[in-house]
């Protein structure tokens, strides 16, 4: 029997998928600008230990700078323009840190999908420090951030330092022991390409007590397909198209 579930269906991605600079604060304001509650977010750790927000392993779409994010301390990361790329609407735009996404959907009433994103190489101490600072950010909360990812070492680090915290496990594809895998990480929810649902794996996955999450929908007839199947949540780019009732 699943849990009870205190996350909306509907997850802004990366703040505002593609309407903002990805991953910034503006992303989040403008997703919450069109209703979204939940948001979803990449984060990563500088090389001095700071988890910030940024989806890629280097710095060259979405910021002014180069190389590898993870090979910079965050003093420099922090003078970085990452909304310039976008549009000049967005120029100046900066990386935000775990710690100031946290304030502001705590201020808000927000919920977040951290997304463990590991620069290759620091899996485990990634999934380690960022769930010990969710732990530390949304302490006293009603609800915590829900911490997925791709890297089986990163949430596996995360269960082994903040065991209370929820987990996912991201999928780009349906590996056989997918199930096995996410009830060894005490997982509550699977998220997956949404290519990948179909009435049995959902069935599975309910099943076993577990959540069905998707990404990246954008279109209406994959989002009916979701909902048709019974599917528990939803992250698009499109916050302008889905209304997040």
């Amino acid at each position: 029997m699943a849990t009870p579930w205190p996350y909306p269906r509907w997850i802004a991605h990366r703040g505002a998928g593609k309407l903002a600079p990805e991953n910034t604060l503006a992303a989040f304001r403008l997703g919450a600008h069109h209703g979204y509650r939940m948001f979803e977010c990449d984060v990563k750790l500088s090389r001095d230990g700071v988890p910030f927000l940024m989806h890629d392993a280097t710095l060259n779409r979405t910021t002014n700078g180069s190389g590898t994010g993870g090979a910079h301390d965050w003093l420099a990361l922090s003078q970085l323009d990452a909304g310039g790329w976008h549009s000049r609407q967005f120029a100046g735009e900066t990386l935000p840190t775990l710690d100031n996404i946290a304030r502001y959907c705590r201020a808000n009433g927000h919920h977040l999908n951290i997304e463990i994103k590991p620069t290759p190489g620091v899996e485990t101490e990634t999934g380690a420090v960022v769930a010990r600072q969710a732990a530390r950010l949304w302490q006293g909360a009603d609800t915590p951030p829900l911490l997925t990812s791709f890297a089986v070492d990163a949430l596996q680090a995360a269960q082994a330092s903040v065991p209370e915290l929820p987990r996912g496990l991201l999928l780009d594809s349906m590996r056989a022991d997918w199930l096995a895998v996410a009830q060894r990480l005490a997982c509550v929810a699977v998220v997956c390409n949404h290519g990948l649902w179909d009435a049995a794996t959902v069935a599975a996955a309910h099943g076993a007590g577990l959540r069905c999450l998707s990404y990246t929908v954008n279109d209406e007839w994959a989002a009916q397909r979701l909902l048709d199947l019974g599917t528990d949540g939803i992250i698009t780019d499109r916050v302008d198209l889905f209304p997040p009732a």
